[in-house]
């Protein structure tokens, strides 16, 4: 009892002589004032060996939890409790070695979002094989919308789909995401898409761009009509077709929403290719069957997607409020048979196109949409000059149109599509990247379906 006195008696006489006792801990570089704290434990725990001194240094008092880090040769273990708790937060998912300086930056790529799109890159090629560069664009996150596109050679699939995804019609067309159809690809009469080009948006939804679906019939109307056809479809007809229904099935079980373009109203051959595209369309994989050539699917289980009939070029006669029924009465007659879901998801009567008709002023309305020509809004912007004895009033006034402006429909038609439904494509809940591979998974059954390689016997 005699020691502790005289060492606390003489504080300002060792305090001049020693400073660092007090503030040993704090000095890092010191290595010898560090072994005074634990001299002087080792009176309190007579009992235990050296080594049993250091384990009950650092708990004791606050101060000597700092010098255990830069000795870790006399207790590695005390090392490793104070950090391990720093490393498993830092480090959660990006490995256990990485340096902490990495670990930030680490982290911060990965919460960044992929890489903005700037063109189209291409899912299948012009051989019908499979291409992987897509999934660099893809995120593990649940909220898509994927949308394909059908329609006959020259209709403006590339147009629409691309002022649907990232252009505006004031945007020159050849910086376009899908390109469109060039003066000289019209002249020879052959299609600038080839295959199916993907493209995906900030707003994650994925814009699917395929070449024109032609059949049999298809290629004898074009032959009758004098249309040229490129080399390319200088092949069987059985071939050709099945190209179109390898696409056509396709899309039909990867989107949520497939929209058919035409240009003029309407081809009945557009029609039976479409049903027989459902007919071969691959069956909804079950939970405990995931083979995709397996045909014991309910029908109440088997997925279809929103199918949109999109009127391209469309004349200002076809927006009479009697014709429009007629279009309707037809294309619900002519799908009156199919499972897809051809009506009541989209609506021009509510999007207030046609203001004075009334809501069930339509017996059956379908997904039928009416989009002008792009060119009409040069041609209404310059109306004739009045002629001579006629008012000036006339003269500054617009000229009809009959029909919203070309702007003003896209519009529309974005809005509608994109507040569309997003039901599930298989029986699980597919993020992107599953969506991807879901998606290889059905092209490569399409290619090895026995239901098109049935119907193309058939046929030859």
């Amino acid at each position: 009892m005699q020691k502790t006195p005289i060492i606390l008696s003489k504080p300002p006489a060792e305090r001049s002589k020693q400073p660092p006792p007090p503030t040993a801990p704090a000095a890092p570089p010191a290595p010898a004032p560090l072994e005074k704290p634990i001299v002087l434990m080792k009176p309190r725990e007579e009992g235990k060996g050296p080594a049993a001194a250091t384990t009950t240094s650092t708990p004791e008092g606050a101060a000597p939890a700092p010098p255990a880090a830069p000795a870790p040769p006399k207790g590695e273990k005390e090392g490793q409790r104070p950090t391990q708790p720093v490393y498993q937060i830092q480090n959660r998912g990006m490995g256990t070695a990485a340096p902490a300086a990495m670990d930030p930056v680490v982290g911060q790529a990965k919460l960044l979002p992929p890489e903005r799109m700037k063109h189209s890159i291409k899912l299948v090629d012009d051989q019908m094989n499979w291409c992987d560069s897509a999934i660099e664009y893809l995120l593990d996150q649940t909220d898509v919308l994927v949308v394909g596109v059908l329609g006959l050679q020259g209709t403006g699939k590339s147009m629409v789909m691309s002022l649907l995804s990232a252009n505006t019609p004031e945007e020159d067309q050849r910086a376009y995401v899908f390109r469109a159809q060039s003066a000289e690809m019209k002249e020879r009469g052959g299609n600038q898409t080839s295959g199916i080009d993907f493209f995906i948006t900030q707003e994650r939804i994925v814009f699917l761009d395929t070449q024109p679906i032609l059949s049999p019939s298809i290629l004898d109307h074009l032959i009758n009509n004098d249309r040229k056809l490129p080399p390319e479809y200088n092949l069987p007809h059985t071939y050709v077709e099945m190209q179109s229904l390898q696409i056509a099935a396709f899309l039909f079980t990867v989107c949520h929403v497939v929209i058919v373009v035409q240009d003029w109203f309407t081809d009945l051959s557009l029609y039976r290719f479409l049903q027989t595209a459902e007919m071969v369309k691959p069956s909804t994989p079950s939970p405990s069957h995931e083979s995709s050539t397996s045909s014991g699917s309910d029908e109440g289980t088997e997925y279809y997607p929103h199918l949109v009939f999109l009127q391209n070029k469309a004349r200002r006669e076809d927006f009479c409020p009697r014709k429009l029924r007629q279009m309707h009465l037809m294309i619900d007659q002519l799908m009156a048979h199919s499972h897809l879901r051809y009506k009541g998801t989209l609506s021009m009567l509510q999007c207030n196109v046609f203001p004075g008709l009334p809501p069930d002023f339509l017996d059956s309305e379908v997904n039928l949409f009416l989009v002008p020509f792009m060119d009409s809004e040069a041609e209404s912007e310059n109306p004739p000059r009045a002629g001579p004895g006629s008012s000036p009033l006339f003269s500054l006034l617009p000229g009809y149109r009959g029909h919203p402006s070309f702007q003003s429909l896209v519009s529309k038609l974005r809005s509608q599509v994109m507040s569309m439904a997003r039901p599930q494509l298989s029986h699980t809940i597919l993020t992107e990247k599953n969506w991807f591979h879901y998606a290889a998974r059905i092209w490569d059954g399409v290619k090895k379906s026995s239901a098109l390689a049935e119907y193309s016997r058939l046929l030859a």
